[in-house]
């Protein structure tokens, strides 16, 4: 599964930096699967089930508050033992994202897939 950023967020920006994916990004911004991987090329998201160039820009999921791609989020999966942006996050808004399940097996096929 992933992990979502809840409304409760206050925009603080500690769980950006901690992402190993370069997953979170701030409310409005555009992301790329190129952010923070070794992607280049065609790419397709596994959440999403886009075909993409992995250095297109894509649409921001919130406008207003931080949020987490699903199609790059692993729960932090093969890097470490739990999310990080849970870990540190002082409202506790990362959560679970029911609506993007997946096993650990497919977690860690989507982060070798992200990092050559």
């Amino acid at each position: 599964m992933a992990i979502i950023i809840t409304d409760e967020c206050i925009n603080c920006g500690a769980c950006e930096p901690e992402c190993p994916n370069n997953a979170i990004y701030e409310g409005g911004a555009e992301w790329r699967f190129a952010d923070g991987t070794t992607l280049t090329g065609m790419f397709h998201g596994k959440n999403s089930g886009l075909d993409v160039d992995a250095a297109d820009p894509q649409t921001p999921v919130s406008m207003d508050i931080y949020y987490i791609s699903p199609d790059k989020c692993t729960e932090c999966v093969g890097f470490h033992d739990e999310p990080q942006c849970a870990a540190v996050c002082p409202v506790d808004c990362c959560v679970d994202d029911p609506a993007n399940r997946e096993s650990k097996e497919d977690l860690l096929a989507k982060k070798a897939s992200m990092h050559l």
